[in-house]
């Protein structure tokens, strides 16, 4: 049987990983994007489990029997499928045991090349925490940074179609860090450790060692961004203000909470906006869901921004002492003008 460490597995070439842990613990976190291939269903899982620890191995083994043979013949065909596409199969299960090894045992002795990882999913999750501990000693955020509806995101996902390394925190959390943060997402938030693996990924495939990072708090949704991440994010080095008018910040934030959406979408916004009357008041809340009930969105939006978003955060901008101020009206220029700087920086041209 061939066995192999996780930092070796990484770097594959034309690679898949086929998690054989229960469907639970596969959505929980797995290792890039795993084809989940569960030998045991999860109650079947807690059961062999129980057995093992009341009665003994043996007979633990014999109740696994019970639950893995109907499944066989799906797994090597599922397999032998990957076989064809894939120059490199790693399979795994939690500690690199009894799970990977037996599959890996049968497919070896059947024909089909296949790895075993060592130390399975454990060894992988403290190879992640290890990099995420270190890895900012020698890679460099640019962090870009901006009021409400500046465009942060959609400069990130244009750097990202143009292959430039960048980790969008709010897309992997599913949530754009706010009251309304959820609205523009429709997928379930991770865990926080498929959070924290989503951006080990992002910084162990990067190609240079300059990243662009948008500013944010430490929570972001319902996970928080690693302290060693967060404390890059703040720290004195590279950082954009990205500056757009009030209208086209309007636009784009109607664009993303309100148009496009369905019905149903108003009362979720009317919901969040109730949560603020703490803050602003009844008579203001009131006011914006009047606005909102009468379709003036936009006019809606621009009071938010006026009158809490902007002297909320814009302490936050000032914070910072910016290497370039990018107007973003423009935002294929804006874009040029990031790439500019992220390669001057990549040379050595740009100071922290």
């Amino acid at each position: 049987m061939k066995t192999i460490k996780v930092e070796d597995a990484l770097v594959l070439k034309n690679a898949i990983f086929i998690d054989v842990r229960t469907e639970s613990e596969h959505k929980e976190d797995n290792i890039l994007n795993a084809f989940n291939m569960p030998l045991f269903k999860d109650n079947e899982h807690n059961e062999v489990g129980t057995i093992y620890k009341m009665q003994g191995k043996h007979e633990a083994i014999q109740r696994g029997f019970e639950y893995v043979t109907y499944k066989l013949k799906d797994i090597y065909m599922q397999v032998t499928s990957f076989a064809g596409e894939y120059d490199n199969i790693v399979v795994y299960c939690a500690r690199g045991g009894m799970r990977s090894g037996s599959i890996v045992n049968l497919l070896s002795s059947l024909g089909i090349n296949v790895y075993q990882l060592e130390g399975g999913y454990k060894a992988y999750r403290n190879y992640v925490l290890n990099y995420l501990q270190n890895i900012m000693d020698t890679k460099n955020f640019v962090v870009v940074h901006g009021l409400t509806g500046a465009g942060k995101t959609d400069l990130l996902k244009m750097l990202e179609e143009k292959n430039i390394d960048n980790i969008d925190l709010e897309g992997i959390a599913k949530n754009s860090g706010s009251t309304f943060g959820f609205i523009t997402f429709d997928e379930k938030p991770p865990s926080q450790k498929h959070f924290e693996t989503k951006i080990f990924e992002n910084l162990f495939f990067s190609t240079t060692d300059y990243v662009f990072i948008e500013s944010e708090s430490k929570r972001v949704g319902h996970v928080l961004i690693p302290n060693e991440i967060y404390d890059a994010i703040v720290r004195d080095g590279y950082h954009l203000l990205l500056e757009c008018s009030l209208e086209n910040r309007v636009k784009r934030l109607c664009r993303d909470y309100i148009y496009g959406k369905d019905s149903e979408n108003v009362e979720v916004l009317k919901t969040c906006i109730s949560k603020f009357r703490k803050r602003l008041g009844n008579n203001k809340v009131d006011e914006y869901i009047n606005l909102l009930d009468e379709g003036k969105y936009e006019e809606l939006v621009e009071k938010y921004l006026v009158e809490y978003y902007d002297p909320l955060y814009l302490h936050s901008v000032k914070k910072y002492t910016y290497n370039k101020v990018i107007n973003f009206d423009n935002m294929e220029k804006a874009l040029e003008e990031a790439m500019t700087f992220h390669k001057a920086a990549t040379k050595g041209e740009i100071q922290c």
